[in-house]
């Protein structure tokens, strides 16, 4: 059975900082690429950070870049995001997920896998 289960998130003040994790389960989590989306209430799911599996390349929304940093330990089958220097448009809640279908990696529809989210609130 596939579990992504998110864990870390919470209520921290604007410039704080936190650490997401993402525990994978049942598949070969060394093998897929993964992301973080965020989706604040009334606005689509977004893009955050992605991680290649093969050579573990990353890339960052325009908005997070300098600030997050995203990284895998797949001896631990866990995904982390590391968010310094959070700020009140940080505030939402917090996906991650595993690239599954041969589309591009820009693509939502490309991950197939999904946690149930956690949520992140920022205080100003």
């Amino acid at each position: 059975q596939v579990q992504l289960v998110e864990s870390g998130g919470g209520l921290v003040q604007a410039g704080g900082s936190l650490r997401l994790s993402c525990a994978a389960s049942g598949f070969n989590f060394s093998g897929f690429t993964m992301r973080w989306f965020r989706q604040a209430p009334g606005n689509p799911r977004r893009f955050v950070t992605a991680i290649g599996w093969c050579d573990e390349s990353t890339t960052y929304s325009d908005s997070v870049k300098g600030r997050f940093t995203i990284s895998r330990d797949n001896a631990k089958n866990t995904l982390y995001l590391q968010m310094n220097s959070l700020k009140p448009e940080d505030a939402a809640v917090y996906y991650c997920a595993a690239k599954t279908k041969l589309m591009h990696w820009t693509s939502i529809l490309a991950y197939g896998y999904w946690g149930q989210g956690t949520q992140v609130t920022v205080s100003s």
